[in-house]
């Protein structure tokens, strides 16, 4: 499957702009602070600087963000002092609040923002890459893998300002959503030194791990998908499983290939209900992976074909996905197969080698 992610920065404003911007969040700061003053204690407006600092991030970034930050704090405290009547104690657990929320504001802004740098960077050495003679190959290869997390990186990154933009901010959704944005960054990083590593012909760095849960790990980076095409899904997991033994990070890419390819096989027939069924057994002394899906199937003509490198029957694919990931099964020691299942739709498979007994 394709994915196809466009991580673009934001065009910086002219200093017209950017003045008159500036000037605009004073207004709403001192509408603010006039409101919360002029209120019971037991209205807690200072809430709203949280919506200031998200407002500003458009225009500020780290250190001014979070002397903005302290500016908001300092005027809900001096507004509390200024508040004439109300209930003291709820005043009292009013701003703490406040304040706790602006806090948590800045920091998942700026934490945001900074994981968003990152992502950029990761493209930019992409670009540099690919202008390095006798890399082209290389360099689809990673773009390819690539692309799955910097995807996921601009998904979380959109939902965390969803949740940030709520009133009153929803902060352990948005936490949440960060702590995606910076996993799918270090998995980036990881699938780049081991495409890499493939291309040099490198030993994989096999390690014993937990087979299902890494299966449950993919599984829940897909899980918004999986929800935006309405597409149910059947877990047949075997328990008692013994650890696997490969490389995590390429058995995890290649799980993450086929349930994006069954995924997009599914959503390219909106009009049924669908179900994709992930299976997982051990066949002596090897575990083994089913993804099936219920879209149109695998024709006879293209089956000998699934596998090649840079043949496909996208319009926009370029054709490296399962080519990629039967090299980092085989690697790893194990197979990749596919087949048409009975009732409709596409089977595929691959094993994966069990830890080696002492």
């Amino acid at each position: 499957m394709q994915t196809h992610a466009s991580i673009q920065a934001r065009p910086p404003l002219s200093r017209r702009a950017r003045t008159l911007w500036l000037a605009g969040l004073a207004l709403v700061m001192a509408a603010i602070f006039s409101v919360d003053t002029t209120t019971h204690y037991e209205v807690a407006a200072a809430v709203f600087y949280t919506l200031v600092v998200l407002i500003a991030a458009r225009v500020l970034r780290g250190r001014a963000l979070l002397w903005l930050a302290v500016w908001c704090i300092g005027l809900s405290v001096f507004s509390f002092a200024l508040t004439p009547h109300g209930d003291l104690h709820a005043g009292l657990i009013n701003l703490a609040i406040s304040i706790t929320a602006i806090i948590m504001v800045a920091w998942l802004v700026i934490k945001m923002e900074a994981a968003r740098d990152a992502a950029h960077a990761a493209q930019a050495q992409l670009l540099r890459l690919a202008r390095v003679k006798r890399l082209d190959g290389l360099t689809t290869a990673i773009a390819h893998e690539v692309n799955q997390p910097l995807a996921a990186i601009v998904t979380s990154g959109h939902a965390c300002q969803r949740w940030l933009g709520q009133d009153p901010p929803k902060l352990a959704k948005a936490e949440l959503a960060l702590n995606r944005i910076l996993a799918d960054a270090a998995r980036a990083s990881q699938i780049v030194t081991r495409v890499r590593s493939l291309s040099r012909g490198e030993p994989v760095q096999a390690v014993a791990f937990d087979f299902n849960a890494a299966v449950m790990e993919v599984l829940a980076l897909s899980t918004d998908e999986l929800e935006r095409h309405g597409i149910e899904l059947a877990l047949e997991l075997a328990g008692n499983l013994p650890r696997a033994f490969a490389d995590p990070v390429q058995i995890g890419q290649v799980i993450g290939n086929l349930l994006l390819n069954a995924i997009e096989a599914m959503a390219d027939k909106p009009d049924k209900a669908h179900v994709l069924r992930v299976g997982s057994i051990l066949k002596e002394d090897t575990m083994i992976l089913t993804v099936a899906d219920s879209g149109a199937g695998i024709p006879a003509e293209i089956q000998a074909h699934l596998f090649d490198a840079f043949w496909t029957t996208k319009a926009d694919g370029i054709g490296v996905g399962l080519s990629i990931s039967r090299t980092m099964i085989e690697a790893n020691g194990g197979q990749i197969w596919a087949e048409s299942a009975p009732n409709g739709g596409a089977v595929f498979s691959i094993s994966v080698p069990v830890e080696p007994r002492p």
